[in-house]
């Protein structure tokens, strides 16, 4: 896939829900019986992300980071995945992002994506020091110092979004509906973007979690939709510092976990008013930071009130 600032060109790949599949074979073990057959699994294969930056007449080409990802929406990945780094802030920053490289494998994926700043675009050196493996279960690893995290410090999201309980309880069974990849394989993550209505505006899968957030913000970058003040985020796993992070940098003011959080993952979302909920299953939930957001919505006075069926007989 190619993005220019205009558009977005697609080129010859497979659908994400075939480049994330493969089939192998198995043998089968019930009781003492055993048997031979094919079982399907979800891919794992390594991304290099690559930059491209500087002004027009001197341009500095690196490689940032190689992930382990499953293939699919690799565009967006590393422009989310960029965004969360604070490397690109805006769709005007990119000039070009485009997958590339030879295919590999018997699948033909290419793991290679070339993104090209606009020459105006200045980089600070120390977000761009990765350069290591990152593993699909890690969103930071690789990271050369301490000060090579991103920097959250100064970001505090508003006040003003609403989700109701009811809400809440729902998000697990809308967003295991949408998972066409994991009802096949049982082996990826979820990150699903929700408006304060509950619809479902977007929804992606990976083998790391960090990746499917990394894909579901990058599709709202190049979309122009950053920040998203009016979404709230649901991801299949536990809520760990990376995604909590990658949240507030996109301006989304709470996020939803099936599993737990962690320690570090609760204290960065106090710190950023970030309403982090965990456990969010069998119709419960915890809430570690933001509760104020959890409440049901009040009903302007202007609003009629819905009119009750009568129950007399007639």
């Amino acid at each position: 896939m190619s993005f220019e600032p205009s558009r977005l060109v697609a080129v010859r790949t497979s659908p994400p829900s075939e480049q994330g599949l493969t089939e192998v074979a198995v043998q089968r073990i019930a009781g003492t019986a055993s048997s031979r057959g094919c079982d399907v699994l979800a891919v794992e294969e390594p991304l290099e992300i690559r930059l491209e930056y500087g002004p027009a007449t001197d341009r500095t080409g690196r490689s940032i980071t190689v992930t382990m990802r499953t293939p699919g929406r690799d565009v967006e990945l590393a422009v989310g995945f960029l965004f969360a780094e604070g490397v690109v802030r805006r769709r005007a920053d990119i000039a070009r992002a485009e997958s590339c490289g030879p295919p590999a494998g018997s699948l033909g994926v290419r793991n290679i994506v070339r993104v090209e700043l606009a020459p105006a675009v200045p980089v600070d050196e120390r977000l761009v020091t990765r350069s290591f493996l990152t593993t699909s279960s890690c969103g930071l690893c690789g990271k050369a110092s301490l000060d090579a995290l991103p920097a959250t410090d100064h970001l505090h999201l508003p006040d003003g979004f609403v989700a109701p309980p009811a809400l809440v309880h729902e998000l697990p069974e809308r967003v295991r509906r949408a998972q066409a990849v994991f009802d096949r394989t049982g082996g990826l993550h979820a990150a699903a973007l929700f408006d304060g209505d509950g619809r479902l505006i977007d929804v992606h899968e990976d083998v790391g979690r960090h990746n499917a957030v990394d894909k579901l913000v990058g599709a709202q970058v190049l979309a122009g939709s950053i920040p998203l003040s009016d979404r709230l985020i649901f991801v299949s796993g536990r809520a760990g510092y990376e995604l909590v992070q990658k949240a507030v940098v996109a301006g989304i003011p709470m996020l939803a976990a099936v599993g737990a959080p962690s320690s570090l993952a609760a204290d960065l979302a106090r710190h950023a008013n970030l309403t982090l909920l965990g456990f969010v299953r069998d119709r419960r939930f915890n809430v570690y930071s933001g509760g104020h957001r959890v409440r049901p919505r009040v009903r302007s006075v202007l609003e009629p009130a819905p009119q009750r069926r009568s129950t007399a007989a007639p």
